[in-house]
């Protein structure tokens, strides 16, 4: 224990912290962390002196008035004080009095120096904490125009009333539920009641009462709250008003229209750019000059290019029409100059549009006048550029801002009226989004990348795409009387020909930027990955050539040294790159090689071992890696480092200095073959009995054996020749002691051997009987002997003793083994985690501080109702295929399973059956950590508490304990766990064969008190309350986790009844009370209502933030997963927010993630590679150089007090903040935030692994895509110049697709996408290994999941921004090897995809039918091929990553289940699984949500439809070659007819096929034999052919969809009709065709033989590789456990 860490005096003992009438028992009071309620107690985080002097600082009440409302005691402080005078609750004033000195503590901790009396709070730290608390408070009444109402002068500080403050805000921010996503209503409740605790604290007096005063109670349109809302608050006030018939209330700052026109709205500067230079290209291109700048050197080209200001200013138009239309709801009569300037800015855009046109007029007037150009002609077209001029000069004003960033930050920032007025008709004058540019070098890093992108764009756009559509577009125009085969609506005119030739191209030019961008992200990517180090280490091969510099890299990077923290001028920076650049690569004296009896390599050897034994304990490798892997404790005396074995070859006869330099020229062999030397001796020496003649043999021999290395006459002393004798005989005697029975003889025989050969063969100077005995080298008395040598001299040691066999084990490996970690760990996790963490100790990283000055934090993770710890049942339980979860993971897991019952054999399990009984939890454990479940995550997170505490205790460990405490885990074994899921094994069973590596038992005490102040772990159990009072298993299976993991704490939303109706709801924390051994309730603050008003996930981060410590939060997704030597790099991480990134610290520090799911089968691999490349590659350009990173997920580290006072890590609105996480990215963006990007640590990631989970997945986050682009956060990101986070987003906006992407477009998309994958896998793994993974992907038909995957993600952005509807989807995160029926397939993606495709198929087949160009079979293959693969694609994908998708039984059993799902109507409750019905009308749902705009859009694209019959109509014999319109008008009685007819079957069947069936029969006859009529008298008296009955089909067919689709916008009027009846028996029939033509394909392919396995294949491919038996899962070949 550090002279510190003394024990907490007794004079704290008097004080309590309950607010009750009688002071506590301080005992029976729970608590959360540290019991400040009694400071005496016996907790090892008490005998800080920071923890009392914060505690003793709130108790410093003094002089103050006493509240009157109720009972003051002793033992009460300021957080009382304010809790009695303002009416807070009692929980809450104790959560925040912790939180309080929990924090204040910390940061006293982190002085660097020292402060000169530790007993006492330092005036700074609290100083600097109220800034950053306030700051948020203070920056908004700076906007405002208001003095804040905090009275403390920097000159004279005064800590009670800083405490005050503080606590004060975090009282309020502690009780305000929702209300914490609105930072600024929390300041301005704080603002009214800071006033109130002035005036106590000043005595005011109110005039009112003549009594002391007391309280009044016990946003960007903040001006508007003050001068409506008033203090205390004024209900009456229509500022709560929702919506009031007798005048209009406004609304404030941001109305979010549901629009498409969102996409042109918020990226308004990005379409302006792409438009223009559209028309200037083609202007330019139209001369058919070579190059643009030939083109441009006509005074005409030069004139018509001035065209671009026409359209300049029309979108300048569009734009002020649409914040009018969409933003009138702002006006009101305290906002009229807001309407006055929307009006305004219509009319000026107006204006400018007449002023353009009439100064280009005037110059074709010269220049028609004039008959050329003249000078007169060319002064108009400087006047015309003068204009033009002023109508730029906004944009040349941004253009300088932008340059020069500073200055507009300064205007920005500063709250001057003039600045206000200035830039009044720019933009409004809101509390966000200023301030946000970056400095000069980022501007410039930015500002180089996009014109780079850009610049490639136009360019390629010029010459490949616009030029080459020049000539072809001339040629169609200069046709005349071109007759067409339908009819003309433009006579003499091939416009529309033109414009649908030009169609695909500019859909191609509008979004071929996210190609461009795909590219050089990529490889800028890759260069700053190199640059960071990354993929230097990629193998276990690599990581030998380094692994001698290790225990520097790691005492470098982990091991905190003082001198380090002084300073971080330039002088530390550059000694810092000096100081990585000689560990990297092993230059210089400070890296020299190690020797073991060195302290540092002592500290390196315990880190190392405890991994592997982390290792060990997760299964990941066996026994025996264990001992090839660690680093042996030096028990033997060894005089090197025994590092993990490695190669050591041979030895060769040549001369001594020679041969030392080859075994040094490698470090691992000059290691090995010192140990084995030295092991060799000890082994032999130890063996023989100390008293016996033959001991003293054994020793001389090896004094000459030394003496002769030291003169270096080895070679010449001994024959290398019979090296390789004596190792066959050392090897045959380690067998011998390896075996469990040991047999003393064999032992005595082999030493004899080895003596014979070491003296008649070893030496080169044969010596005689006497000149041995003479150098003692043979007994000296051979007559008195009694017996041969070493007959009695052999002394085994016992059994038991661990530490000796072990490392005979380990010798012998090394006399046995060439090679023996090329293979070693074999599982490949335990490669890749070892891989990753040694190279990342290489990488760039702050320096670690000790962890009592580290930077404390917690973990934040939501839970529903998730998988916590599987159950006996569900391992068990068979699916369909008669496959269990147990059965699936031991096959996919089978290395991991086998080192799990080699483990539960040495920890006492007898055989299998034991697994189901006595070893049921390690059982059931060890499941549930390779899925996706709560106890997974709760694991990993816990390993920071695990090494955080081993860190402790290396950071106070002297030179002498680290000694001693090596060599006593180098002999005791293991026999406890630590923060584990195993305490429920007895002693014996607990422990190993092998030595303990683990840390714990060298601890003293102190280092848990540390942990727990640096680290808390939180779970957000949303409904932990309700499962305890139904006795659901997750309840018990939670407190399990909360038993056995002591920093875990558990908040939950608790319901209780109050009367009949009235419901109260608290939020709640709770632990495991050790002492007790009960759950124990911590904290019950009540919320004002129901806690899910919005969303329900952040809903759930917020209730329980309050319960969060420390200065940063890392946000968990409960499918998440971490790895102890990961979390030893927490506190680098944590040193990031004290480093500038540009001009500002981080805020939100980026981590990036491991997907872990990529082995379960080859879909999971798809998902994990596009998903690897997103958060790694993707983020880090994003971060640097575009400085554009949002929050895109977890498991980004917030710095929580920045976040606290700015809205929490999330946004809750309902449907809109549906991705609740990339909105804390916004929000911390436009509130001059700073996220970073870091990936020197990770954590794992579990992903969707079945193809409908995924692509549920997808749709969540393209339909949040969606919802961002009408929020208020994404159009001030737009207009704030950060727009370039727009092209970050991966979804596009066209909900046709399908129906125009042309070939070029798909192959573009299709390489373009998979280049970011390549590239990093390429840094990261090796060039040759990331081609052989891509063109593996390819085998396995990746690029038929990513172009489906693209479908979903289409599909879904497009509905959302055209009608909204986006929800939150459950995907489950189990396991996926079950079939999915056909009619759960055709429910997901009939309408996203089957439609779409069958739509392109029908396109192409009447392209093949009559298109000229299609009679050249391989012109249409090549002009097809990719749009064909599209339609194979969105049709086939759902069945090729089917489990049994092509097992023909199983397909005719899903077509009957389909049948039965189409016709069953079901009643009032049945679900869309159940009746195709319900699930037709939930299809419908977005079109109950859209708003006139959409309807009218959906109605204009389903309109294309009709296409098809107006151009198939013209084909068909009937029409007799007429192109009269008279035919296609004429067509639509077929569409009646058939109506008609459908409605009269209809009526038929309603009205007599219950009843009067023979009626119904009828009246089908007479129909049929009508339209037989009818067909024959078409053959007979008209052109009718009998093929146009199939012809007909291809217009027809469509059109009623198309009727149907339109049929749907008006259901709220047709539903009342008749026809609506008819209208869902034909939608029915039409589903059962498109289901008919999906199936037709897969039933043929199920019928042929061969598909069902290849198809198995394809899917598992990468189980087969590691030598699975996948077939056995599918089809249910299995044994019992």
């Amino acid at each position: 224990m550090s002279l510190r860490q003394r024990p907490p005096a007794a004079a704290g003992s008097q004080y309590g912290a309950n607010r009750s009438s009688q002071p506590p028992n301080p005992e029976e009071e729970a608590y959360n962390i540290i019991p400040i309620h009694n400071l005496i107690a016996d907790h090892p985080s008490l005998r800080y002196p920071e923890v009392r002097a914060a505690a003793y600082a709130l108790r410093a009440v003094g002089s103050l008035r006493k509240p009157p409302f109720g009972a003051w005691h002793e033992h009460m402080d300021l957080l009382d004080w304010l809790g009695l005078f303002f009416g807070f609750q009692s929980d809450n004033v104790r959560n925040q009095r912790e939180h309080l000195v929990l924090h204040l503590a910390n940061a006293q901790m982190r002085l660097q120096p020292p402060p000169d009396n530790i007993d006492t709070l330092d005036p700074g730290v609290l100083r600097r904490f109220r800034r950053k608390l306030l700051s948020n408070y203070s920056a908004w009444c700076s906007f405002l125009g208001r003095k804040s109402n905090v009275w403390i002068r920097d000159s004279a500080p005064d800590p009670r009333r800083e405490l005050l403050y503080t606590g004060l805000y975090l009282l309020i921010w502690g009780e305000s539920a929702n209300l914490r996503f609105m930072p600024e209503c929390i300041s301005y409740i704080f603002h009214h009641m800071a006033m109130e605790l002035n005036r106590i604290l000043e005595d005011y007096i109110d005039e009112n009462t003549g009594q002391p005063v007391l309280p009044s109670i016990s946003g960007e349109n903040a001006p508007r709250c003050f001068q409506k809302l008033k203090w205390p608050m004024d209900l009456g006030s229509n500022f709560f008003v929702l919506s009031s018939k007798s005048k209009h209330v406004g609304k404030t700052g941001f109305v979010e229209q549901r629009s498409f026109w969102n996409l042109f709205r918020s990226f308004d500067r990005l379409w302006v750019m792409l438009i223009l230079f559209l028309q200037a290209a083609i202007i330019v291109a139209w001369e058919g000059k070579e190059y643009p700048w030939q083109a441009l050197e006509s005074r005409y080209v030069q004139v018509r290019v001035l065209t671009v200001f026409f359209t300049w200013s029309a979108l300048r138009l569009l734009q002020s029409l649409l914040d009018a239309g969409m933003q009138y709801s702002l006006v009101s009569r305290e906002t009229l100059w807001l309407g006055v300037r929307m009006v305004m800015k219509t009319v000026v855009a107006a204006g400018w549009i007449i002023v353009f046109a009439v100064f280009y007029a005037r110059i074709w007037t010269q220049e028609n006048n004039d008959g050329g150009w003249t000078s007169k002609g060319n002064a108009r077209v400087v006047n015309f550029l003068e204009v033009a001029l002023v109508f730029i000069l906004p944009e040349l004003l941004a253009l300088a801002l932008f340059i020069v960033p500073w200055i507009r930050n300064f205007l920005e920032e500063k709250n001057w009226r003039i600045f206000y007025l200035l830039s009044w008709w720019f933009q409004s004058r809101i509390f966000v989004g200023r301030g946000l540019r970056e400095g000069l070098v980022d501007n410039i890093k930015y500002s180089s990348f996009w014109i780079l992108v850009l610049a490639t764009k136009f360019s390629f756009s010029y010459f490949l795409q616009i030029k080459p559509m020049v000539a072809p577009s001339k040629a169609l125009l200069r046709i005349k009387n071109l007759e067409y085969e339908w009819h003309e609506f433009f006579d003499n005119s091939n416009r529309l020909a033109v414009g649908l030739l030009w169609l695909p191209v500019v859909l191609m030019y509008l979004m071929d930027l996210n190609i461009w961008y795909s590219i050089y992200s990529s490889f800028y990517g890759a260069v700053v990955g190199l640059f960071s180090h990354l993929g230097e280490i990629r193998n276990i091969q690599q990581l030998r050539l380094r692994f001698q510099f290790f225990a520097s890299a790691i005492k470098f990077n982990l091991m905190p040294e003082e001198q380090l923290l002084h300073g971080r001028g330039m002088r530390n920076r550059f000694n810092d790159a000096i100081h990585r650049l000689k560990l990297r690569y092993g230059l210089g004296r400070p890296y020299k090689k190690l020797e073991s009896n060195q302290v540092e390599a002592t500290k390196f050897a315990l880190i190392w071992n405890e991994i592997i034994s982390i290792f060990r304990e997760e299964d990941i490798i066996n026994d025996h890696e264990v001992e090839l892997l660690e680093l042996p404790q030096n028990s033997w005396n060894v005089r090197v480092i025994r590092w993990p074995l490695s190669q050591a070859k041979e030895l060769v006869d040549a001369p001594d200095k020679w041969l030392w330099y080859k075994i040094c020229k490698n470090e691992y062999r000059r290691c090995v073959v010192i140990e084995a030397y030295d092991s060799i001796k000890h082994l032999l020496l130890q063996i023989i009995k100390f008293d016996a003649e033959e001991h003293s043999i054994i020793k001389v021999l090896f004094q000459e054996i030394d003496h002769s290395l030291d003169i270096e006459k080895f070679t010449k002393t001994f024959k290398m020749t019979a090296l390789p004798q004596i190792h066959l005989k050392l090897i045959s005697l380690l067998k011998l002691l390896n075996e469990p029975k040991k047999d003393p003889n064999k032992v005595v025989n082999i030493l004899q051997a080895l003596y014979e050969i070491v003296i008649r063969n070893f030496f080169k100077d044969q010596r005689t009987s006497d000149q041995l005995r003479e150098d003692g080298l043979a007994p000296r008395n051979p007559s008195s002997s009694t017996g041969l040598l070493f007959e009695n001299a052999v002394e085994l040691p016992d059994a038991n003793n661990g530490t000796f066999y072990r490392q005979v084990r380990r010798l012998h490996t090394i006399l046995t083994s060439h090679d023996s970690m090329n293979n070693i760990p074999k599982n490949l996790e335990a490669r890749r985690r070892i891989a990753f963490f040694s190279n990342s100790l290489f990488m760039n990283m702050p320096h670690a501080p000790q962890v009592e000055k580290m930077m404390a934090f917690s973990v934040l993770t939501p839970y529903y109702n998730e998988e916590v710890l599987y159950s006996k049942e569900q391992l068990r339980t068979e699916n369909e295929d008669g496959i269990s979860i147990l059965y699936y993971l031991q096959t996919i897991y089978d290395d991991e399973w086998n080192n799990f019952l080699e483990r539960m054999k040495q920890e006492g399990m007898k055989d299998k059956n034991d697994l189901w009984t006595t070893k049921l939890r390690d059982l059931r454990l060890w499941a549930s950590f390779r899925g996706q479940t709560l106890t997974r995550t709760v694991r990993g997170m816990m390993y920071y508490y695990r090494a955080l505490k081993m860190l402790a205790y290396l950071d106070s460990a002297s030179e002498k304990d680290i000694e001693e405490g090596s060599h006593e885990l180098g002999s005791v074994r293991r026999n406890n766990s630590i923060d584990g899921f195993n305490s429920e094994r007895s002693p014996s069973s607990r422990s190993l064969s092998r030595a303990s590596s683990s840390v714990s038992l060298l601890f003293k005490g102190h280092e848990y008190g540390t942990a727990l102040m640096k680290y808390t772990y939180v779970v957000a159990c949303q409904i932990y309350g309700s499962q305890k009072a139904k006795k659901d298993p997750h309840a018990e299976e939670i407190l399990y986790l909360m038993e056995h993991n002591e920093a875990l704490r558990v908040a939950y939303v608790d319901e209780v009844l109050k009367g009949r109706d009235e419901i109260e709801y608290y939020s709640v924390l709770v632990k495991y009370d050790q002492q007790l051994q009960k759950e124990v309730e911590i904290y019950r603050v009540k919320l004002p209502g129901p806690l899910k008003l919005g969303e329900g996930k952040p809903e759930n981060q917020n209730h329980a933030l309050i319960f969060t410590r420390g200065d940063a939060v890392q946000t968990i997704d409960m499918n998440q997963d971490n790895y102890f030597e990961e979390a030893l790099k927490m506190r680098n991480l944590l040193e990031e927010y004290r480093t500038y990134y540009g001009i500002r610290k981080p805020t939100i520090l980026g981590v990036r993630e491991h997907i872990f799911t990529g082995s379960v089968s080859s879909l999971a691999w798809f998902m994990s590679a596009q998903e690897t490349s997103f958060v790694t590659l993707g983020q880090r350009v994003l971060a640097n150089p575009l400085k554009i990173r949002m929050h895109y997920g977890h498991p980004d580290v917030f710095d929580r007090f920045w976040f606290l006072t700015r809205g929490g890590i999330s946004k809750a609105s309902r449907v809109i903040n549906i991705s609740e996480d990339i909105f804390a990215g916004f929000n911390c963006t436009l509130r001059g935030g700073n996220v970073t990007h870091h990936e020197y640590i990770q954590v794992g990631k579990g992903r969707d692994v079945g193809l409908n989970q995924i692509s549920m997945f997808e749709a969540k986050v393209a339909s949040g895509n969606g919802e961002q682009v009408l929020s208020r956060d994404v159009y001030r990101l737009g207009h704030s110049g950060v727009e370039g986070s727009a092209l970050a987003d991966k979804s596009s906006n066209n909900k046709a697709l399908g129906t125009i992407l042309n070939q070029q477009f798909i192959i573009q998309l299709g390489l373009f996408t998979a280049l970011p994958m390549i590239v990093e896998n390429s840094l990261e793994h090796g060039f040759l290994a990331a081609i052989w993974d891509f063109i593996t992907m390819q085998l396995q038909l990746s690029s038929v999941f990513y172009t489906f995957s693209m479908g979903t993600r289409t599909h879904f952005f497009g509905r959302t921004i055209l009608h909204g509807g986006a929800k939150y989807r459950a995907t489950g995160r189990g396991f996926v090897v079950q079939h999915k029926s056909f009619a759960e397939n055709y429910r997901l993606y009939a309408r996203s995809h089957f439609v779409k495709a069958i739509e392109l198929g029908l396109i192409l087949t009447v392209y093949a039918a009559y298109s000229v160009v299609a009679t050249d079979t391989f012109v249409y293959i090549a002009m097809t091929i990719t749009s064909w693969f599209l339609v194979v694609s969105w049709i086939m994908a759902p069945f090729v990553f089917n489990p049994s998708g092509f097992d023909w039984l199983k397909t005719v059993e899903d077509f009957d289940d389909f049948m039965n799902w189409i016709w069953y109507r079901g009643g009032v409750f049945a679900k869309a699984e159940q009746s195709w019905e319900r699930w037709w009308y939930e299809e419908q749902d977005h079109l109950r949500t859209t708003g006139l705009w959409g309807k009218l859009l959906e109605i204009i694209l389903d309109l294309r439809f009709f296409f098809f019959q107006y151009g198939i109509v013209y084909q068909l014999g009937i029409a007799a070659n007429s192109t009269s319109i008279a035919v296609y008008l004429l067509s639509w009685i077929y569409v009646v007819v058939a109506v008609a007819i459908s409605l009269t079957i209809a009526y038929a069947r309603d009205k007599y096929a219950a009843k009067d069936h023979i009626y119904y029969r009828l009246v089908q006859f007479l129909v049929i034999l009508l339209v037989i009529i009818v067909i024959v008298a078409l053959l007979e008296f008209t052109h009718f052919k009998f093929v146009d009955l199939f012809t007909s089909l291809l217009a027809f067919v469509p059109t009623g969809w198309g009727l149907i689709l339109i049929a749907q916008v008006f259901r709220p009027f047709l539903r009342r009709t008749s026809a609506w009846e008819a209208i869902i028996s034909l939608a029915r029939l039409y589903d059962i065709m498109f289901g008919v033509i999906v199936m037709a394909p897969v039933a043929l392919l199920s019928w042929l033989p061969g598909f069902q396995s290849m198809q198995t294949r394809i899917l598992f491919n990468e189980a087969f590789s590691r030598g699975l038996h996948i077939s056995q899962i599918v089809i249910g070949k299995k044994s019992k456990v």
